[in-house]
């Protein structure tokens, strides 16, 4: 079975203090759903400020937090590090995003149904073959490791629009994060993580 979904980077989260946010995962990734916790989300929601806004850590008052909020929200764009993760639960193989890619550019991974071969970033970095009706990605060409991951290639949007559906609800756990923490910017930041991770917009091929 291939599982597919949206993972954010978390070491921008260390020592972040602006408001509550979970212990970070071993591995330092935090796949984005519905089914995260407040903490999780503020976790999530401080690597995305970090990377967005000037950091205001050493700041004591909740205008300050505010602050860095709209930051984001005012972003001219969003980047997000982070990107699509890929496993295999047959084989036991995972690739990872590469650095760079972001997981603002999510939605190129679509282009791989054309026969097209997208940039995925590096350290890790992936490789794309297309073989046949398979789309065969070596999750790291660097240190040549393991075996390839093969995704039927009409079996790629249904992937993408599963990790679309978890992004929804992401950005709708966002909504009631940012409703309980800054309520004056809750639907300006809902508005915004939508736009500038292309969240809600139809997908081609997809069940959306």
């Amino acid at each position: 079975m291939l599982i597919m979904d949206a993972v954010l980077e978390t070491y921008k989260a260390t020592d972040f203090t602006l408001w509550p946010i979970a212990e970070p995962s071993a591995n330092r990734l935090l796949p984005l759903s519905g089914q995260l916790s407040s903490r999780e989300v503020g976790t999530a929601m401080a690597i995305l400020t970090e990377y967005n806004g000037s950091s205001r850590r050493r700041a004591r008052a909740t205008e300050k937090s505010l602050e860095q909020v709209r930051r984001l929200v005012t972003a001219e764009s969003v980047v997000a590090p982070g990107g699509l993760r890929i496993r295999d639960t047959v084989t036991g193989v995972t690739a990872l995003p590469g650095c760079c890619f972001g997981l603002e550019n999510w939605r190129d991974w679509g282009v791989l149904a054309d026969g097209e071969w997208p940039w995925l970033g590096h350290d890790p970095t992936p490789r794309v073959e297309h073989v046949g009706a398979i789309i065969r990605l070596w999750p790291d060409t660097d240190r040549h490791e393991g075996p390839p991951i093969d995704i039927p290639r009409a079996q790629l949007p249904e992937l993408l629009g599963s990790v679309q559906d978890e992004l929804v609800a992401f950005s709708r756990s966002v909504g009631r994060w940012a409703g309980h923490w800054f309520p004056p910017v809750s639907a300006a930041l809902v508005e915004r993580l939508d736009e500038g991770l292309v969240i809600s917009a139809p997908l081609p091929d997809s069940h959306s």
